[in-house]
């Protein structure tokens, strides 16, 4: 007797996770549609962002072209002789894996960069 109650139970317990799963994962996928999760930059683009930035570092003076934009928002810029760095619409000018050292654009950010004239932007 106690062998079928503990089946019973054991019956009931499991439909009520079925019953459960069945609503948590379409109730999921719903919100995930809603409230896109992934970090993308809101309404970043080109405009944004300076053409050209100009650089020293070194004693050389450098001119660093906007090159793309990835979806998180870091824009990524490259001189003619394939140096490269990056900068957020927020964050400081950092150089790219095997760029120079810290030149005078290093740690800057776009409003510091276009403060010391360094910054060179589109006509609109």
């Amino acid at each position: 007797m106690e062998y079928l109650q503990s089946r019973i139970v054991l019956r009931v317990k499991s439909r009520l996770l079925v019953v459960f799963a069945s609503i948590l994962t379409p109730t999921l996928l719903l919100l995930s549609t809603i409230f896109n999760f992934q970090a993308h930059a809101k309404d970043v683009s080109f405009i944004d962002f300076p053409f050209l930035v100009h650089c020293e570092a070194g004693g050389i003076d450098r001119a660093y072209y906007l090159s793309k934009i990835t979806p998180d928002g870091v824009a990524v810029y490259i001189s003619p002789d394939n140096l490269a760095g990056t900068v957020t619409i927020n964050g400081a000018a950092e150089p790219a894996m095997g760029g120079e050292g810290p030149g005078n654009c290093s740690g800057k950010t776009l409003q510091e960069l276009r403060s010391a004239g360094q910054a060179f932007y589109l006509q609109r």
